[in-house]
This record gives structure tokens, C-alpha cells and sequence, in this order.
């Protein structure tokens, strides 16, 4: 059988005299008392079990949301998934032109920012402050992004957006509420389950 061994240290150690409080360790320089491995408040590492696997994540996202449904304290279960993949999905060809109007767009609303800034604080045309903020914000925006663009040498002369997608998502959930978590998934009606069968 497991012990653990700051349990039985604690409890082992007589009270000595000199030592602040009763947890056997002295006090530190601020005059705080020390305290032991696991006592100063961060929760251990509880042992966990899977309890359902899926090959996609909507799948292990109804689980958690079946066991939520039935009462299940779900802040002892999490997804994990394993087997990550990088992906990096390519969007489009970009040119010196499309970076310089993507800036545009960016240095635009930079622009239209300060421009409804100052344009509180102005008595009259407040609308002319605002368009001239939006015209140099587009202008500035449409240079740096060329230059941007320019600097890379043509060495990435495409957009991309990358994701992280997993082979496996593994629902898991502390040991000591395992046995629980399975009998509520044992009862569980897929999607496509309710399709096949209607309610009559």
C-alpha cells in the first residue's frame, strides 16, 4: 500500500521547540512559516482514467456536454487529444499589390481610430478630422505593407492560416468518478441514432 510521504513525515515528527507553528518546518527570514510539498494551496495531480475515445472532436464535445446534462461534476473530466498535427492551410497567392492592400485595410481602421479620437475634442468639422485620420492611416497602412512584403525577398509569397488537429480525442476523468462517467456514457443517444429512430 502507497504512502505518502509528507503525510507520514508530518505525522511522524514531534513537535520541536523553535519551529513556528505545528507543521515541523521553520519559519522563513520574512518570519512566514515554511510549509510542506503539496500544503501550500496548488491542488495535487489527480490520477485520471479515459473513459471514451473519438476520432473527431464534436464527438467527445456531446459526451462532455451528455455528462453535464446528467449532473456529472464535469470540472473533474477534460479532452485530450493526442497525435497532433500541424496545419497550415494555404488562402491565396499574395503580391506586392494584395499587401499593400491589406495594410491599407489595417492602417484604415488605425486611422479611423485616432480620427474618432481627435474628433471628439473638435469644435466644427469633426467629420473632416475623422476622414483625414482614415485616409493617412490607409496611405501609411498601404506603404509599410508593401515594404513588408518587399523585405521577404519573395520567400513567402503566399497567405496561410495554420491549426492544430489531433487523430484521437480521449475524454478523461478522475479515477474516483470513472465508474460513474461510464455507466452515464453507456446510456447515451448519438445524433445519429435519434435520426435513425424518431420518436413516434
Amino acid at each position: 500500500m502507497s504512502r505518502n510521504p509528507t503525510m507520514s513525515w508530518q505525522s511522524g515528527m514531534p513537535g520541536v521547540p523553535g519551529l513556528a507553528g505545528g507543521n515541523n518546518l521553520p519559519a522563513g527570514p520574512s518570519g512566514d512559516q515554511s510549509r510542506a510539498p503539496g500544503s501550500d494551496g496548488t491542488e495535487p495531480a489527480r490520477a485520471t482514467v479515459t473513459v471514451a475515445s473519438f476520432p473527431d472532436y464534436p464527438s467527445a464535445q456531446y459526451t462532455v456536454d451528455f455528462l453535464s446534462d446528467n449532473q456529472f461534476p464535469v470540472e473533474r473530466a477534460a479532452i485530450v487529444g493526442t497525435d497532433l498535427t500541424l496545419v497550415e492551410t494555404v488562402l491565396g497567392r499574395m503580391t506586392t499589390g494584395r499587401a499593400a492592400l491589406a495594410g491599407a485595410a489595417t492602417g484604415a481602421w488605425f486611422g479611423l481610430f485616432i480620427g474618432l479620437l481627435f474628433g471628439i475634442f473638435t469644435v466644427g468639422n469633426w467629420w473632416a478630422v475623422i476622414l483625414v485620420g482614415l485616409v493617412i492611416g490607409a496611405i501609411w497602412g498601404a506603404i509599410f505593407g508593401a515594404i513588408a512584403h518587399a523585405m521577404t525577398g519573395g520567400r513567402r509569397d503566399f497567405t496561410s492560416a495554420s491549426s492544430l488537429r489531433a487523430n484521437q480525442y480521449a475524454v478523461t476523468v478522475d479515477a474516483t468518478f470513472a465508474d460513474q462517467a461510464r455507466q452515464l456514457i453507456s446510456r447515451m443517444n448519438w445524433p445519429e441514432q435519434q435520426a435513425a429512430n424518431p420518436a413516434r
